[in-house]
């Protein structure tokens, strides 16, 4: 699956927790809870507004560049897929 032009990669996904269903998400750009993004890769092609996310076991709401955090995920994402900001 291919990104659209106006989206900007904000991370690549390093881990997923099936039973979870969270995404682990590397990132080189921020994000904020509410954001709008854009998981695709291979096999992927997932278009969420970010409803939660953590880093070490804790909610967050807002992740910086260089962050390593854990995004509940409506379906299935590989690791390896880019994460673009919409």
């Amino acid at each position: 699956m291919e990104k659209k032009s106006r989206e900007k990669l904000i991370g690549k996904v390093t881990h997923y927790y099936d039973k979870a269903g969270v995404a682990i998400v590397k990132l080189s750009a921020p994000v904020a809870v509410g954001d709008e993004i854009h998981i695709c890769g291979g096999k992927t092609d997932l278009e969420q507004t970010v409803g939660s996310m953590q880093v070490e076991h804790e909610d967050i709401q807002k992740a910086k560049k260089g962050d390593e955090i854990g995004i509940k995920v409506e379906d299935k994402v590989r690791e390896g897929d880019e994460v673009y900001a919409k």
